[in-house]
């Protein structure tokens, strides 16, 4: 994923989006959405929430060009085998914007965002069936 550099006021998405405290509520409220879609909720059965929530705040921080360096396993790796469809990947997609426009983060922000995540997708899907 790629990191979002300062606007021309020296403004990160990050700063822009309420810091730290800002992206864990964002996070906080994806995965209630996540765990409430029945297609998705099956691939979270045996997770470490607590753990995977700590490095999605990492990695959204960072994407977002916050001081947090993501330190998880790569994406490939972290979900070879899971066979995520495009499907899986675009309700995930969609459950992040909603949780994003819930928070009341500008739609550019998103957008930067969207893009980024749009970069992971072939890391991510390991399955071609929808």
């Amino acid at each position: 994923m790629t990191e979002h550099a300062p606007d021309a006021n020296g403004t990160s998405d990050y700063e822009r989006v309420g810091g730290s405290a800002a992206v864990s509520a964002v996070v906080t409220r994806f995965y209630e959405l996540v765990l409430d879609d029945p297609q998705l909720a099956p691939f979270f059965e045996s997770v470490d929430m607590p753990r995977l929530k700590r490095h999605q705040a990492l990695l959204i921080s960072q994407v977002l060009g916050g001081p947090a360096e993501y330190d998880g396993r790569e994406l490939r790796e972290a979900h070879a085998g899971m066979r995520i469809t495009p499907t899986h990947f675009e309700a995930v997609v969609k459950h992040l914007v909603a949780a994003l426009e819930e928070a009341g983060v500008e739609q550019d922000v998103i957008a930067r965002v969207g893009v980024a995540l749009g970069a992971t997708q072939e890391d991510i899907v390991t399955d071609s069936t929808t």
